[in-house]
């Protein structure tokens, strides 16, 4: 049988997308935001999850990563998606009073709209296929969506390719309960919290892998919700838990840090349509 992935719903999101870019027989189940979707994940409701990390334009999805830092999952794949926005409507462009998507939406075409619709109300949504559906209720609101929802909706493109950039890439996680096996040619994500500011703590972190010459491909800070100025570091790094430096600069990092978690090791794709 088919894997059961879970997604952001209703029908017709990126992350829908990239679910069936993953896997194109699987069956999908539509959650209502991305939290839930790994909460299911965790309790065995689906098989895996896909859920957005980061977008090339706006950043890290911190719903999405606080998710993986306190849920008992494992990323285990990603994908990387070229994101094409449209403007999805029932009416003429000069009808538009109303803009709707979900708030990466809406800000990776901020550009667009100031320039197009400077006078129109934004509104923000659980998700693109949700605008498209709301879209299709009155003229004067569009939705901000992939253009493959039009036709699921009953609207028509009134704008196409309406990103603030031909570049713009989000990438998804696929979420499971078990660690994936090494391929050779795999990325590792761990989330560090240090709990004090002693000078040089975090450098002394990042020691251990510029001292074994692992490759970090990313490394951001997410407070941690305990007081300002108190924050989790999310480190992307190449290589597999299981790789032999991997491992030995995991275990002296575990010695300097309050709190190590593998978020997962997993095949890492290339950039761009993935």
């Amino acid at each position: 049988m088919s894997s059961l992935i879970g997604v952001l719903g209703p029908e017709g999101t990126f992350s829908e997308k990239a679910a069936r870019r993953y896997s194109p027989d699987a069956r999908i189940r539509y959650f209502r935001d991305f939290e839930e979707v790994i909460a299911a994940v965790e309790s065995g409701e689906v098989d895996l999850g896909v859920v957005p990390l980061e977008n090339s334009l706006e950043g890290s999805v911190g719903m999405s990563l606080d998710s993986l830092l306190c849920r008992e999952v494992k990323i285990t794949g990603e994908i990387n998606l070229t994101v094409r926005h449209c403007l999805l409507g029932m009416g003429e462009a000069g009808e538009v009073k109303v803009i709707l998507s979900h708030p990466q939406a809406l800000a990776q075409c901020r550009s667009y709209i100031k320039r197009n619709f400077p006078q129109a109300e934004l509104r923000t949504t659980g998700s693109t296929s949700h605008a498209a559906r709301l879209a299709g209720e009155f003229s004067e609101m569009a939705a901000i969506a992939d253009a493959e929802t039009a036709g699921r909706y009953g609207l028509k493109v009134i704008g196409r390719d309406v990103q603030d950039s031909d570049q713009n890439v989000t990438r998804f996680a696929v979420v499971g309960r078990e660690l994936a096996g090494p391929t050779g040619r795999d990325k590792t994500s761990l989330a560090v919290y240090l709990e004090r500011a002693e000078p040089g703590a975090l450098w002394e972190v990042l020691g251990e892998f510029a001292r074994r010459k692992i490759n970090l491909t990313k490394i951001e800070s997410r407070p941690s919700k305990r007081g300002l100025g108190d924050y989790y570091f999310f480190i992307d790094l190449e290589g597999h838990i299981s790789d032999p430096l991997v491992e030995e600069a995991l275990a002296r990092i575990r010695e300097r840090t309050a709190m190590t978690k593998v978020l997962g090791s997993y095949p890492r794709t290339g950039s761009g349509q993935g």
